[in-house]
């Protein structure tokens, strides 16, 4: 391995800056989401790639599909690259971000860099990874002769939105086949295992009336406030679970957004909320989701005449490790720990990610990819989202060699 090693070192030495641009040029395209049209980012993306000479097959989901997901265009993007007979090993990352928000000291499409850092929404989060696996995979053409299998990329553009019309969709119409995967992550880690998460809305309807005759209506407003109650006492509950997987704790609910009301003066008729349970890998989606629903009907039944309605938003299982997955743990950790020059281990992060979408279709996952060693260093969904150049780098050479290790012929 160590001349190939060397070969790949050599050839992504060279292409450092090229990696660099590439970057910055997927940083200037805004692809927030919401509102979540993406076209035009993955249009600039298929751009680059064919520039570096890969042939790239698009697949424009249906307008009506997105519509449904919440979003106003999607085109994923697939570059295949065949070495000849063996395993198919998929890369997944994906270019949809969350706006930027306010507090930035850059412009966040700027992808201006400062002392060897880019700064810029998506940076980090996930469009690094573009330019780590697209030149990783450039580099395998330097000892092309000595491997055997395929490498995929899959460049997608729901993440945000919980990636059914990205991965989800490129594996369940038979668009993509692979044996294992690798989906964005960190540097510093290989990701083994995330946690699930579970979005629900509530909506609690009563009856308006005036002010000044409260008892006449129903308050959809203090039912409210008797669930949230509940909802807040049940976390102290949460906090005694405990995950085995090094990396996630326990785990948490969030009540993130509530509406209601018709004016100062009326009885509030309808009051909604939504909330975000994340889930640790050990939790089975469907008896949280049970004991959710059961804790605030139970809240709700306290007020006659007020009524509860319960739609679930998203569910996002835990990301697991499969049978398989223990190849790609011992290649991405041995490489990285080379490259990096620090023990590099695997973990759980608290999180959830498309790579759960490769899991849940049999298909070994782990995470890895350019950064630091977690999400707050690297002001992920933040101001100032920001990237250590020589991250992306590190990154690259990990995936490459690991990458011609698995392929090995």
């Amino acid at each position: 391995m160590s001349q190939i090693a060397d070969l790949i070192d050599g050839f992504l030495q060279e292409r450092q800056a090229d990696a660099e641009r590439f970057l910055a040029e997927l940083v200037k395209v805004p692809s927030d989401n919401p509102k979540g049209d993406c076209a035009p980012h993955a249009a600039r993306v298929r751009e680059l790639l064919e520039e570096l000479g890969f042939q790239v097959e698009a697949d424009v989901v249906p307008a009506s599909t997105v519509q449904a997901n919440g979003m106003i265009s999607v085109t994923n993007l697939i570059v295949r690259r065949r070495f000849g007979e063996g395993p198919t090993i998929a890369l997944n990352t994906h270019g949809d971000v969350v706006p930027p928000g306010e507090g930035w000291s850059r412009d966040p499409y700027g992808a201006e860099i400062v002392d060897g850092v880019m700064y810029g929404r998506g940076v980090a989060v996930s469009k690094s990874d573009f330019a780590t696996y697209s030149f990783a995979l450039l580099a395998l053409e330097q000892v092309a002769d000595r491997l055997s299998g395929t490498v995929e990329l899959h460049f997608t553009f729901d993440e945000e939105a919980g990636g059914g019309i990205g991965p989800k969709r490129l594996l369940e119409t038979g668009l993509s086949r692979p044996d294992l995967a690798i989906g964005a992550g960190f540097a510093y880690s290989v990701v083994t295992a995330h946690n699930g998460c579970l979005h629900l809305e509530v909506e609690l309807l009563g009856r308006s009336a005036h002010a000044a005759r409260p008892d006449t209506g129903f308050d959809a407003m203090e039912a409210a406030n008797w669930v949230l109650t509940a909802l807040y006492a049940s976390r102290k509950n949460l906090q005694t679970r405990r995950s085995k997987v090094k990396g996630i704790t326990s785990p948490t609910l969030v009540v993130g957004l509530i509406s209601g009301g018709i004016n100062t003066n009326v009885v509030p008729d309808r009051v909604q909320l939504r909330l975000d349970r994340r889930m640790i890998p050990e939790e089975r989606p469907e008896d949280v989701e049970a004991e959710l629903r059961k804790l605030i009907e139970s809240a709700a039944q306290k007020f006659p005449g007020v009524s509860v309605r319960i739609r679930r938003i998203l569910l996002a299982r835990p990301l697991t490790e499969l049978p398989g997955a223990a190849r790609l743990v011992e290649r991405l950790t041995t490489h990285a720990s080379a490259v990096l020059g620090v023990p590099v281990g695997a973990q759980g992060i608290p999180l959830y990610t498309d790579g759960r979408h490769y899991t849940e279709a049999g298909v070994p996952c782990v995470l890895y990819g350019a950064g630091p060693r977690d999400l707050l260093e690297a002001n992920a969904h933040r101001a100032d989202e920001k990237l250590v150049l020589a991250d992306l780098h590190a990154a690259t050479r990990v995936i490459a060699r690991s990458l011609a290790d698995l392929l090995e012929a």
